[in-house]
This record gives structure tokens, C-alpha cells and sequence, in this order.
């Protein structure tokens, strides 16, 4: 009797497929960048500026115009002087811009979201490229300071702000990184900027970035009238 024939080989296991299901949902990309301001940008960061007065409770502080934005922003190159990134976002890739300033590149990043996030505002910070709309989500306004100890320039954050509907997402942190990097790019020997001592959450963002918080330096200030008192000082 002849002996039975062995069984097949086990044939091979499937290739796993990279593509999600197509009950996967893809979720909601947010596409990201922030480039230089310009001067067309001013009466988007007098709104800006103005949103950030009434969250940290100043508007009776705030008495910037865009006149006055345009008469002493965009007077030096960047990071000689004033100068302030714009983070845009838009639900669809963003047009290239030119590059004008060899000592900076826009940067760019996508996130994806579950849910789209509701702008109520987008049609007050929208910027029309072609068919494209770009809508501008906040701002960082830097300088250069010097540190004596150091023996090197730094950067001063004056300002950085995103608005409401943006918060919480990794906007802010995308912000202050891109000044941080500016300022290693630039052999800068630190980053600096002040915090509400009540805000509590941003404290903690600035720590969990690395940031040192220090509890025992005050700010000292001239303006206003008490400023106007040296104009015929002797001194």
C-alpha cells in the first residue's frame, strides 16, 4: 500500500496592511506655520495685543493703535530689534511663502485633531491667499536684552499670545520653542519673559518646558507720568 502523500506546506500568513480601516475615522488635520510678521499684519496684532489685555484683566493699560504699531514695528531687520512671529492655521495645506530672510525659515507642523476645532472669530483673522484662507491664531513678540553675567545677548519675550479657541493644544509651546531655537541658531545665551503670578496654568507650562520661574525678582517700572517727570531732569 502506498504510503499517503504529505500534507501542503502552511501557506504564508498575509502581509498586515498599513492602510486604517475603513471604519477608521482620519480626524481632522490642522495645518500649522509661523513666519514673520509684516506690516500688512498690524491690525491683526492690535487685535491680538487687545484680546491678550482683557485676559490678563490690563485694558486699562492698553492704549496701543495700529498707527502706533506701524510707526515703530518693522524698523530694523528681525531679531536686530522688534519682531514678532505669526502662528496661521488652516484645514488645508498652506501656500509657500518666499524666503526674504536667510536667517530664518518658516516652520511648519501638522496636527490632527478628533473633532474640528470652532474658530467664532476666524472671519475676523482670516487672511485670503488666492482661494486659500489662512487664519491667523496668535503671535510672540521678541527683542534682543544682554546679559552681563553671561557675556552674551538674549532674547526678551514681551508678548505671546494665542487665542481662546487654540488654547491648550501645543500652539503656545510651538511659539516659545521657535524663539528658543531662534535663539540657540543665534549662539543667544538665554530666554526670558515675565508671568502673571496668578496664572497658574501658564506657570506650569513654562516649567514643564524648562523654563526656571524666579520668585525673587520684581519688576521695576517708569511710565506714564512718573516717566514724563525726567523730561527736564538734571541729571
Amino acid at each position: 500500500m502506498a504510503a499517503a502523500a504529505p500534507p501542503p506546506p502552511p501557506s504564508a500568513a498575509p502581509e498586515p496592511s498599513m492602510a486604517p480601516p475603513e471604519t477608521t475615522p482620519l480626524g481632522h488635520p490642522l495645518f500649522t506655520r509661523i513666519r514673520l510678521a509684516a506690516p500688512s499684519d498690524v491690525p491683526f496684532i492690535h487685535k491680538l495685543i487687545h484680546q491678550m489685555a482683557v485676559f490678563e484683566r490690563l485694558t486699562h493699560l492698553f492704549t496701543a493703535t495700529e498707527s502706533s504699531l506701524h510707526s515703530t514695528l518693522f524698523r530694523s531687520p528681525p531679531f536686530d530689534s522688534f519682531t514678532i512671529f505669526i502662528l496661521e492655521v488652516s484645514s488645508t495645506p498652506i501656500p509657500p511663502l518666499p524666503s526674504i530672510y536667510p536667517s530664518f525659515t518658516s516652520i511648519e507642523k501638522t496636527f490632527n485633531f478628533d473633532i474640528p476645532i470652532n474658530d467664532p472669530e476666524k472671519d475676523a483673522f482670516t487672511v485670503n491667499f488666492g482661494k486659500d484662507q489662512i487664519i491667523i491664531a496668535g503671535f510672540v513678540l521678541f527683542f534682543p536684552n544682554y546679559s552681563t553675567f553671561l557675556g552674551k545677548p538674549g532674547f526678551y519675550v514681551e508678548d505671546l499670545f494665542v487665542r481662546q479657541c487654540y488654547r491648550r493644544k501645543g500652539f503656545g509651546k510651538m511659539l516659545l520653542s521657535a524663539v528658543a531655537k531662534q535663539a540657540v541658531k543665534m549662539g543667544y545665551g538665554r530666554v526670558e519673559w515675565v508671568v502673571l503670578d496668578w496664572n497658574i496654568n501658564a506657570i506650569k507650562f513654562y516649567e514643564q518646558m524648562g523654563a526656571k520661574v524666579l520668585p525673587d525678582w520684581r519688576i521695576c517700572r517708569l511710565t506714564g507720568d512718573a516717566l514724563q517727570a525726567y523730561e527736564n531732569a538734571n541729571v
